[in-house]
């Protein structure tokens, strides 16, 4: 985690799960944090461990991203501070089981905010000022969902598909510029999002938050434009390319599908 010792970090959801171990992944590697997410508790808890345990700098600032505004809040907090973010972690989100007609409306219509607008707008807010400094770092929280429809979590998929796409063509564009930007691909995970999601029964053969972190931050300072943590995750996601799309949209259907009380 060399690669961002002495530089800021911003991390969004980093009040668990990912995010969090991201936080303490970058901290490890001597890299100073802005940390956000809803619950200023947790945020403040996590600033105050990482900043004795490893001797950063640390800031935290609560915000829902669900908000249109917050990306704002968020950028003008950092340009308050005087900080110059050298990585953007992209890695707030979440989903929700069910069939689609049964999933609140707000709830959907926020998953696409939190998962694809506030990425748009915190990315495209940030990396003007990486151009101009010809250096600067992406990583954007994808999913092994990003490669297939996924019936019963259709919108999630779909948002995670957007995250995908958007990193690899970044990648490629801000490459003049000497920004890498990744997108990071996990499965299953150790973390609250099966709980908010609805999908407790696929924390079976989950990877660790850490294990995934450290992933992709690998991958990110490889130059890397995706990567997909975990093996079987990686021959699950590339192996489907062998077989019709509709016959891996029913197959994922019967996993997916929410059992009948």
């Amino acid at each position: 985690m060399d690669n961002w010792r002495g530089k800021w970090a911003l991390v969004t959801g980093a009040s668990a799960g990912i995010g969090a171990a991201l936080a303490e992944e970058l901290a490890g590697g001597g890299t100073h944090l802005v940390l956000t997410a809803r619950r200023k508790e947790r945020l403040d808890e996590l600033a105050r461990a990482l900043t004795a345990k490893h001797k950063v700098k640390t800031e935290v600032f609560a915000a829902d991203l669900a908000e249109p505004s917050a990306p704002e809040k968020i950028f003008a907090f950092t340009k308050e501070k005087g900080i110059e973010i050298d990585l953007l972690a992209n890695n707030a989100g979440f989903g929700r089981l069910g069939e689609f007609p049964s999933v609140e409306k707000q709830r959907l219509l926020d998953m696409v905010q939190v998962n694809c607008s506030a990425v748009v707008h915190l990315t495209r807010l940030y990396l003007p000022e990486m151009v101009a400094r010809r250096r600067g770092d992406v990583l954007i929280l994808a999913s092994t969902a990003s490669f297939q429809a996924v019936p019963y979590i259709s919108a999630y998929a779909a948002t995670k598909a957007f995250d995908l796409l958007l990193a690899e063509g970044l990648a490629e564009e801000m490459k003049p510029y000497g920004i890498r930007v990744c997108a990071l691909c996990p499965g299953s995970t150790e973390s609250e999002f099966h709980a908010v999601a609805g999908q407790e029964k696929f924390k079976k053969n989950a990877e660790t938050a850490e294990k995934v972190a450290r992933t992709g931050l690998k991958a990110l300072a490889a130059g890397k434009s995706y990567v997909i943590s975990g093996l079987g995750n990686y021959l699950g996601a590339h192996g489907e390319r062998l077989v019709p799309r509709r016959f891996v949209t029913r197959i994922a259907a019967g996993m997916f599908k929410p059992k009948i009380e």
